[in-house]
């Protein structure tokens, strides 16, 4: 994998300014934006995946983007779903604040144990969902984000590459808060630039993984309409 090729790629485009500044204002569409965005970021996957000429898409598919992105947050949230529902349950010890010692101290044993095993739950999460995503580009379809038996092997039979993914996540996630030092506004390009990096890992890892072959022409991703 060409790791320092997910951060430098944006900048061999001669409209990189262009695309990643419209990323940001479109960022600020309410709710919408970012769903936007992340579509834009899936397509950068695609591209890398069937070795497409130019990486950094244009902003001319507003529909598909949107549609991708739904979609994308959708796979995430699923795939998060588990964390979500045991984290809207360490409230419970709170709950027994009033209660005698002995219950309060085992609901709260429970959540500490809990939340330890979330800790590893999280981190094999953040390896599956950029195999998961890129399934679902290539095939268009919903369910292929779901085959976890093929998507763990996947994973499991390329873990460096994608320890550098979850490594490069990490390290685009503090380029995105670079943003906040530029007083604020600065963060919408970055956090666009970030989605970019994430992108093109995604594409790189899932491309290895396929043994470096270009995929076929997917089917079509669900459009807006």
């Amino acid at each position: 994998m060409d790791f320092g090729k997910a951060f430098s790629f944006v900048f061999e485009d001669e409209d990189w300014i262009k695309k990643i500044g419209v990323g940001g204002l479109m960022s600020l569409i309410p709710i919408v934006g970012w769903y936007v965005v992340l579509g834009w970021g899936v397509e950068i996957t695609k591209r890398v995946i069937n070795d497409e000429a130019e990486i950094l898409p244009e902003w001319n598919d507003f529909g598909e983007y949107l549609a991708r992105g739904f979609m994308v947050s959708l796979i995430a949230f699923v795939y998060l779903l588990p964390f979500l529902l045991v984290q809207s349950c360490s409230l419970t010890p709170f709950l027994f604040k009033n209660a005698n010692e002995v219950v309060y101290a085992i609901t709260s044993f429970v959540t500490i144990c809990f939340g330890c095993f979330f800790v590893f739950y999280l981190i094999a999460v953040f390896m599956l969902l950029p195999a998961a995503i890129s399934k679902y580009v290539v095939s268009g379809n919903f369910g292929s984000a779901f085959k976890l038996r093929e998507i763990f092997n996947i994973v499991k039979e390329n873990l460096g590459n994608y320890g550098l993914v979850l490594l490069g996540g990490i390290v685009a996630g503090a380029v995105s808060t670079l943003g906040v030092v530029a007083c604020g506004i600065g963060v919408l390009f970055t956090s666009v630039y970030s989605v970019a990096i994430n992108g093109h890992l995604w594409g790189q890892s899932y491309k290895i993984s396929s043994n470096g072959v270009p995929s076929s022409p997917p089917e079509p991703l669900p459009s807006a309409d």
